[in-house]
């Protein structure tokens, strides 16, 4: 009798699913000792770990139904590796938490981790861990590494008044995608892959310190909810310019509250000094001025914004 193939993850067990994991898993040079012991070691060069941490979890961040888990996995590393980026240093390491059914398939869990991989190629870092654990729910856990390189943190709380606001990367697209699988999928493919896979320049945050930039945001919950974080933890306001803000006519009618309050590009938001030659990649989009009083943190044309952005508790 031919002997069964495991079509789930409890079928095949937690030992030999971590066995088929970690083999699909190749280690990149800061790697020093990945998958397989009680904890992986990687280089830190710089002294410093930069560190984050995001979650995934299924029916509120993804739908099996709206993505394969190719995208999911991809999705997964490349909020955590921006965050990273965000920082002005370079992706090094992933680690992978998953939590999910028996029942799960095996063969999607496997692509899952396929896009993970493959995303932390794109960012120059290896997947070097992690812990797979039964649950109800499939969740994603992941935890990225990064390293500056020996450059200074780019931290949301050193922006100045006379600073330029610009932005690097699409805006809007995930959340006009999000839209379109919503009302039924019909709409501009590029809206509907943006959502499922977002593509971060994640060589813009080390560009940016390079550059000189003096704060330095993620776009995961809004162009305006992000910026604001900025504007709070510099104690400025932030005055965007309607007419500079880049509204392609794909984002249709409602383009600009999904450039303004769309999250998940995992675009980047950053202030510099006035005067500073960006590259072709970044766009001018406003200025930093005093903080007044009790007004807004974020202004458009000098006017209040009263979109808001994403927030787990409330959204």
């Amino acid at each position: 009798m031919d002997e069964q193939v495991p079509a789930t993850i409890g079928e095949l067990g937690e030992f030999a699913l971590i066995e088929r994991l970690t083999a699909r898993l190749p280690q990149g040079p800061r790697i020093a000792l990945g998958p397989g012991d009680d904890a992986a070691v990687i280089a830190a060069p710089d002294g410093r770990v930069v560190a984050t941490t995001d979650l995934l979890v299924e029916g509120r961040h993804f739908r099996r139904d709206w993505s394969g888990p190719y995208e999911v996995g991809c999705k997964a590393a490349a909020q955590n590796l921006a965050d990273v980026a965000a920082m002005g240093a370079r992706p090094t390491a992933v680690l992978l938490g998953l939590a999910a059914p028996p029942g799960t398939d095996l063969e999607w869990v496997l692509r899952v981790v396929d896009g993970l991989r493959d995303e932390c190629a794109r960012a120059g870092a290896s997947v070097a861990g992690g812990d797979v654990v039964r649950a109800p729910q499939i969740t994603l856990a992941v935890t990225a590494l990064g390293d500056l390189g020996g450059g200074r943190p780019l931290t949301r709380a050193g922006a100045r008044p006379g600073d330029v606001v610009a932005v690097c990367g699409r805006l809007g697209f995930a959340s006009a995608g999000l839209e379109v699988l919503a009302a039924g999928g019909d709409g501009p493919a590029e809206l509907v892959e943006a959502h499922r896979r977002p593509r971060p320049f994640y060589e813009a945050g080390p560009q940016a310190r390079e550059l000189g930039a003096t704060a330095l945001v993620d776009v995961s919950d809004g162009l305006v909810q992000d910026l604001g974080h900025i504007a709070a933890a510099s104690g400025v306001r932030i005055d965007l310019d309607g007419a500079a803000l880049p509204v392609p006519e794909v984002l249709g009618p409602d383009g600009l509250r999904h450039v303004l309050t769309g999250g998940e590009d995992h675009a980047f938001a950053g202030t510099f000094p006035p005067g500073t030659a960006l590259p072709g990649a970044w766009t001018v989009v406003g200025g930093v001025s005093a903080a007044a009083g009790d007004g807004p943190a974020v202004t458009v044309d000098g006017r209040p914004c009263a979109a808001a952005g994403w927030d787990h508790f409330r959204s």
